[in-house]
């Protein structure tokens, strides 16, 4: 539902896991505030309260979005704030799920998960909590010798222990493709 063509443009996955610490989450804001001018689609499942606090601020910008809810379209209610953006253009929804498929579950979520990493071109990790299904997603991820990047705190020794890339505010550039 949207803009198909917001496909044809890179795109970079966000995830985080559903705890994440404050100071991740501030510089995660300055992070995404600088995407708006990469003209870099950005997709995710936008579930955990950071992936959420992320849709907002991309929601107030220009760049392409996907929201892929780990659910089917089928009886999906467009939240007042992202109607404009769907008029726009700019926005596009996607679901590998079933029509009969309503309600979302754990599982789902994961799979969600791994059909957005799969078919982004980079992926940011922001945090992923040790032992968490996050951090399962970004084991799959390496596997498929794909680009991981995360925020730049210690918190986050676990995903550049993993192989995981640093990136600050400053170096958004790193998260385009190419």
């Amino acid at each position: 539902m949207g803009n198909l063509t917001i496909l044809k443009q890179p795109k970079l996955a966000v995830f985080c896991s559903a705890k994440c610490p404050t100071e991740i989450i501030s510089q995660t804001r300055d992070l995404i505030e600088k995407l708006g001018d990469a003209r870099l689609a950005v997709i995710g499942g936008f579930h955990s309260p950071v992936e959420r606090e992320c849709l907002n601020i991309l929601l107030r910008g220009a760049q392409p979005i996907i929201v892929f809810p780990a659910r089917s379209l089928v009886k999906l209610r467009i939240r007042r704030e992202h109607k404009e953006p769907l008029e726009e253009g700019r926005l596009l929804y996607l679901s590998c799920f079933r029509s009969h498929r309503h309600r979302s579950d754990v599982e789902m979520a994961f799979r969600r998960n791994r059909f957005v990493a799969a078919i982004a071109d980079n992926v940011l990790i922001v945090h992923a909590a040790p032992s968490s299904k996050t951090e399962q997603l970004c084991r799959d991820v390496f596997i498929w010798r794909k680009a991981v990047y995360t925020i730049d705190n210690e918190a986050n020794e676990n995903l550049v222990s993993l192989g995981a890339h640093l990136v600050t505010g400053d170096a958004v550039s790193k998260l385009l493709p190419g």
